[in-house]
């Protein structure tokens, strides 16, 4: 490539300016249309048009981008759902013990394990803006260094993270916790310690095949790893009576299952012979530059996933606590299955933008947010009606009892209206991420969460008593800021 034909992007040619491992592009055919990997150019060449009629253009402009974005945003769905439901799964075996197991389990997940989720995936982000943008660029061969790198970065971040785990009792007590729940929330943390390096190594893999729009096997791996999931689940938490403790060994389990299946993917494909080319010591240099990148992507996630993990903290705080985590736990739950749905659209807008960004093609990239951020508002009022139509009873899928069921019912409405301004926001972030804008989306999501979330929702749930469901009163005012 000549110089026009590099990376123009800042995020590439100033950050990391050790990283000159360009390759030459792979044949063309007449159509545009790269073999193997190189970026597909019809969708820039039909924006590019004039001669074509406007509507015209955008008919033939829609086919191309529907057809490329449902090919990465439906197995993407599905991997963040399997995933979800893997964690979902898991407190609806633990609900079903009773509810203060159930108000352990969401504690334990949504107070505790989402800090390491949060970080892990927010700093494997930069995986998804360096391989998409390297991807589009044709360097093909920095994507398996920016693996490894990210994959040291993750997991020495997992080693203080997993102080918090082994202090999680004491933490939770601290912060006005229950000691009952606290307790035995911390024997459901303890098991979920090897998960925290499950993160740390699939988030950069996962990343890493996306950017190169490698998705289905990832989903294969997600759907049989679920099926194994739940029989190994019922056999620890019934059958052989681990409890909580062994709902959570199984969850990590699964977990490392996803990552080791991955890897062998990765070793054994074809797809990634380019990209992929084993170890390299080339991973050990450029950690600083590449840390302050994985820091800015890490720091606009995680303020949006504590402040779900302060929802929950605050709501142990609120008279008769466990109903308050049961009802809360349970609106965040239906709430996190259907947040996946946009996460996938998330992923697939960051591999779009990114890869049309590295191959120097703005108009697809620009007509790539419009079209994604469409699709996923559509989405999300499907899934605002279900959950109304559905209020009275899909409590009963977690715990049994018509007090967290009324409970549930009545936060129903605010969930509604949280699912369909929530369908929006994860898109924007997806594309932020495609563009390398992480720092900027971190400062609007400080003012968001917790200039207005947090003190918003403290005013109206303890000073007017309006409870559990001004939490999501709260959380619908941030997003319309946003």
């Amino acid at each position: 490539m000549d110089s026009q034909q590099e990376l123009n992007l800042p995020i590439l040619n100033n950050s990391l300016p050790d990283d000159d491992d360009r390759q030459q592009p792979p044949s063309h055919d007449s159509s545009g249309i790269g073999h193997g990997h190189e970026v597909d150019s019809r969708l820039e060449n039909v924006l590019s048009d004039t001669e074509l009629p406007f509507f015209r253009r955008l008919r033939l402009a829609l086919l191309i981008e529907m057809e490329l974005l449902f090919r990465l945003a439906a197995p993407a769905v599905f991997v963040y759902l399997i995933n979800n439901a893997m964690s979902l799964s898991t407190r609806v075996f633990c609900g079903h013990l009773g509810n203060l197991e159930l108000a352990a389990a969401s504690l334990g997940n949504s107070g505790i394990q989402l800090l390491a989720y949060g970080l892990m995936l927010g700093m494997g982000s930069a995986v998804e803006t360096l391989c998409g943008q390297a991807y589009g660029a044709l360097r093909y061969g920095m994507l398996g260094v920016y693996l490894q790198r990210s994959t040291i970065v993750l997991t020495l971040t997992g080693i203080p993270l997993m102080l918090a785990y082994v202090f999680s009792k004491p933490i939770l007590i601290l912060l006005g916790e229950p000691p009952e729940v606290a307790s035995a929330a911390a024997v459901f943390v303890y098991g979920l310690i090897p998960q925290i390096f499950a993160y740390a190594v699939n988030f950069p893999i996962q990343k890493f095949l996306q950017s190169q729009s490698i998705v289905n096997p990832s989903a294969f791996i997600s759907a049989a790893t679920l099926l194994v999931h739940l029989l190994l689940s019922w056999l620890a938490v019934y059958k052989i009576g681990l409890g909580l403790i062994g709902a959570s060994l199984v969850l990590s389990l699964s977990w490392w299952i996803i990552v080791v299946a991955q890897a062998v993917y990765i070793k054994m494909s074809d797809k990634c012979k380019l990209t992929w080319s084993g170890l390299s010591l080339q991973a050990f240099s450029g950690l600083w530059d590449f840390l302050k990148l994985s820091a800015a992507s890490a720091v606009m996630l995680c303020l949006e996933t504590w402040y779900f993990q302060i929802l929950v903290l605050i709501a142990g705080l609120l008279d008769n606590p466990e109903l308050a985590l049961d009802s809360l736990s349970i609106c965040m739950s239906i709430s996190g299955l259907m947040f996946m749905i946009s996460v996938g659209f998330n992923a697939a807008a960051s591999v779009r933008v990114s890869n049309e960004l590295g191959a120097e093609h703005p108009k697809s990239a620009a007509f790539t947010v419009a079209v994604v951020t469409l699709i996923s508002f559509i989405i999300a009022v499907a899934e605002a009606i279900i959950v109304l139509a559905l209020r009275d009873v899909i409590s009963y899928a977690f715990t049994e009892g018509d007090t967290v069921a009324n409970a549930v019912s009545k936060l129903c409405p605010f969930l509604a209206v949280t699912l369909i301004l929530n369908g929006i926001q994860p898109v924007l972030s997806g594309v932020a991420v495609g563009c390398g804008w992480q720092a900027f989306v971190a400062y609007v999501n400080v003012g968001c969460y917790y200039v207005v979330g947090i003190p918003l929702g403290c005013v109206l749930g303890f000073k007017y008593n309006l409870g559990a469901k001004v939490k999501f009163e709260a959380f619908g005012s941030i997003i319309i800021y946003w």
